[in-house]
């Protein structure tokens, strides 16, 4: 139901409200943990339906637990779209429990590490936890640069601006934690590799 609703219904309206354009593909094999800059609501749409099939298959997607699990009909509505589990976000701590529960498994999951939408269309920095989840489960990151989804629907607004305006994601390559690599070290290598992909997408688009 989850695939029927995001290919056959959210991938079509994400596709008539604006106009994406995806950089790069990548090699799925095993759980890893996939990160992005958050500058839209317009973010989790995009990766889940335009991301290959192999990945989104068996993706869970982290949610604020005080935004999108703050009510049972929007919690039933988020988890039946996006396969979404809750996070405790504004804490710079390892996430645990569910999110390494869901790697044990074999799901990979989507992650958001500034924690929040930023407010100006500019990146915030990273907090640890989806680099202490790398590190202590020993799985790769993917990072993706989004560009172009402030401009279409910044924060405050609850549907993207008319014009089908352009919104890029790029795909980076796949890093793994190197033998006893800080989990804060990790975390920066994670924000510049998104950062690098962000910026060459703003760099395109001039």
């Amino acid at each position: 139901m989850r695939i029927v609703i995001q290919r056959g219904v959210l991938k079509p309206l994400v596709r008539y409200l604006v106009r994406v354009k995806v950089v790069g593909r990548p090699a799925v094999s095993g759980p890893m943990v996939v990160v992005a800059n958050h500058s839209s609501h317009l973010d989790a749409p995009l990766m889940v339906t335009f991301l290959p099939l192999a990945l989104t298959r068996r993706l869970a997607v982290g949610a604020a637990a005080d935004y999108f699990f703050d009510s049972k009909k929007r919690a039933i509505l988020t988890g039946l779209v996006f396969n979404a589990f809750p996070i405790d976000r504004g804490k710079n701590k390892p996430m645990r429990g569910t999110s390494g529960r869901l790697l044990d498994d074999g799901f990979s999951l989507l992650v958001f590490p500034e924690g929040t939408r930023s407010r100006d269309g500019l990146m915030g920095d990273f907090q640890l936890g989806a680099a202490a989840l790398c590190v202590s489960k020993g799985v790769p990151c993917l990072p993706i640069g989004i560009t172009g989804a402030y401009d279409a629907m910044p924060r405050g607004r609850n549907w993207p601006r008319p014009g089908r305006l352009p919104v890029r994601f790029a795909i980076g390559a796949p890093l793994t934690p190197g033998p006893g690599e800080s989990v804060p070290a990790f975390a920066a290598r994670m924000q510049a590799a998104v950062t690098a992909l962000h910026d060459q997408g703003v760099r395109d688009a001039g």
